[in-house]
């Protein structure tokens, strides 16, 4: 048993040695993927691209689109118009108006008749017949009929479905998990769903209905997190347990949730502080805007009119020059998606904005390889 567990742990640790984090940037121009060193996998020689997923990226150049691999090397080049990521081991692409599936080899996969077709996430795609939404797996089996007006992203393995004006919620097989009778149905966390029921806000609870006394709208929990957002008839908002309890009452202007146990939040809608799970304001309100703490323990802050970043002491250890957004509409090519992140700082490094350039700086607001670029998406994991 010892050896197994050692086993076990030495295959972890491998894998988070030797996981490997890139961003897509555009400089001069050109698209490339940078390491989380400084370093470049690919340099900046494509006219377009898309950041990896599944193992692959997205790349064109000369009318010719392709994807690359974890290296760099061109593994598929056909000359398609358009293109999705990579999701366990499928693309949709699309050429001469014609969409289809390939696999990582380049060739064209047959699924399952669909009058429109849908990019795989996590396994699971869409199918359309006669305005009905089913679902269909990556071996092109299908998983569930099309008999829903609509079919939501999935979130922990379910997903909030609508017919008429009733809503539900599936699991990943296809089942119902919460019968068609909501107004309302938000994502599930850990056994817990926020719903509208007979216009009445409340929590499912492993299937048990609990009234939030004076809610008017709720907001989805983050698994790991004991509260989420929720509003009073009054439009003031505060802060709900997982059993449905007001943990800490509804008295601001707008919040935003808790991460590492603390939460932005403004109490008349023009300067922002910090809050603790108790409710106490721990970081005085005085902020222009304010975002989540990171696993890095600080957090982006608007002070005049650029941001910085705070320690959780409420110090400001960068200092405010930097534009920050969550995600770049445009850095992308062939009608890709593009996923939102959330912004600040991720495993050490937060993309910033600065003088209409943008780059990547660490915890002590050092430049990567001291190199702004024309845009940067955030670092991403190839899997």
């Amino acid at each position: 048993m010892r050896k197994l567990v050692l086993l076990l742990s030495m295959i972890l640790l491998c894998q988070t040695l030797f996981a490997q984090r890139v961003a897509l940037v555009r400089e001069d121009g050109k698209y490339g993927f940078l390491k989380e060193d400084g370093s470049w996998l690919v340099e900046p020689t494509y006219e377009g691209a898309f950041n990896f997923s599944d193992g692959l990226a997205g790349v064109h150049n000369k009318k010719v689109s392709g994807f690359i691999d974890s290296s760099g090397k061109l593994v598929i080049e056909r000359d398609f118009d358009k293109a999705k990521p990579f999701d366990s081991g499928l693309a949709l692409v699309s050429k001469d108006k014609r969409w289809f599936y390939i696999n990582k080899k380049g060739e064209e996969v047959e699924m399952p008749a669909s009058d429109k077709k849908y990019r795989f996430r996590n396994g699971l795609a869409y199918i359309n017949k006669d305005g009905k939404i089913g679902l269909i797996n990556a071996e092109g089996e299908v998983v569930l009929e099309p008999k829903y007006d609509k079919i939501l992203k999935f979130f922990n393995g379910h997903a909030s479905v609508k017919l008429g004006d009733k809503w539900g919620m599936i699991n990943v097989k296809g089942q119902e998990y919460l019968k068609m009778e909501f107004q309302f149905v938000g994502h599930y966390s850990e056994g817990v769903v926020p719903v509208k029921m007979d216009g009445v806000f409340g929590l499912m609870n492993d299937g048990v209905f609990t009234k939030v006394e004076g809610a008017s709208k709720i907001w989805n929990f983050d698994d790991g997190e004991n509260l989420t957002i929720a509003r009073n008839e009054s439009k003031l908002v505060g802060f709900i347990d997982r059993t449905g309890k007001w943990a800490i009452e509804p008295i601001f202007a707008k919040v935003k949730e808790f991460s590492y146990e603390l939460a932005p939040v403004t109490s008349d809608g023009k300067l922002w502080g910090y809050i603790n799970e108790s409710g106490e304001v721990v970081i005085e309100e005085k902020y222009r805007d304010a975002e989540i703490f990171s696993k890095d323990e600080l957090a982006p802050v608007k002070i005049s009119k650029l941001w910085g970043f705070i320690n959780r002491q409420g110090d400001l250890v960068i200092e405010d020059k930097y534009i920050i957004k969550s995600s770049f509409g445009g850095l992308t090519i062939m009608g890709s998606d593009v996923s939102i992140s959330k912004v600040g700082f991720s495993n050490g490094l937060s993309r910033v904005g600065y003088k209409k350039q943008w780059g990547f700086i660490n915890t002590k607001g050092e430049l990567l390889a001291d190199t702004w670029f024309q845009n940067a998406e955030n670092f991403v994991e190839i899997k």
